[in-house]
């Protein structure tokens, strides 16, 4: 059986085929994968179904993962981060993208017999970056962060005139 893991995929043998609906997946659902998925909702929410969840979620929704997704004009209500386990069926999604080495393995062994596209974004964790305690450094990273996720959903969707036109 082919991996269904992209760089390509088995089902389609389309590397970029535009899913219908996506899935980010991340450890704790609270920094990476509410960021992918208010950025995507952005530039393509209108065409796409769109959620995140984490594979042991967080209690609470990151402060510095909302502060700059308002710098950048989105508004992320600090929602409570949400569980994989609580996605009635992962399945039913075309695509996951899994952002932690954890979220692929939990992605891929959810998805075995399924039709189901993983691909995996090596996505750094900003709390592994060395900040000091500092918050601007912190934001700062946090704001690489988003951006490194803004050019990979560019490069991987498009961006939203070429989605819509």
């Amino acid at each position: 059986m082919a991996a269904r893991t992209r760089t390509g995929s088995a089902k389609t043998g389309r590397k970029d085929a535009m899913p219908a609906s996506v899935l980010f997946v991340c450890n704790l659902n609270a920094i990476r994968s509410p960021i992918a998925e208010a950025l995507l909702k952005k530039s393509h929410g209108a065409r796409i179904f769109i959620d995140s969840a984490g594979v042991s979620p967080a209690e609470e929704g990151d402060p510095f993962a909302a502060e700059v997704l308002r710098e950048a004009g989105f508004d992320l209500s600090l929602r409570a981060p949400k569980s994989i386990a609580e996605i009635d069926d992962v399945t039913s999604f075309d695509l996951i993208v899994a952002l932690t080495p954890e979220a692929k393995e939990k992605a891929e062994a959810l998805t075995r017999s399924s039709a189901t596209d993983v691909e995996y974004w090596e996505i750094a964790d900003p709390l592994a970056a060395p900040t000091g305690g500092n918050r601007e450094r912190r934001l700062a990273a946090y704001r690489e962060l988003r951006d490194a996720i803004a050019r990979r959903i560019e490069s991987r969707f498009g961006s939203a005139s070429t989605a819509t036109g």
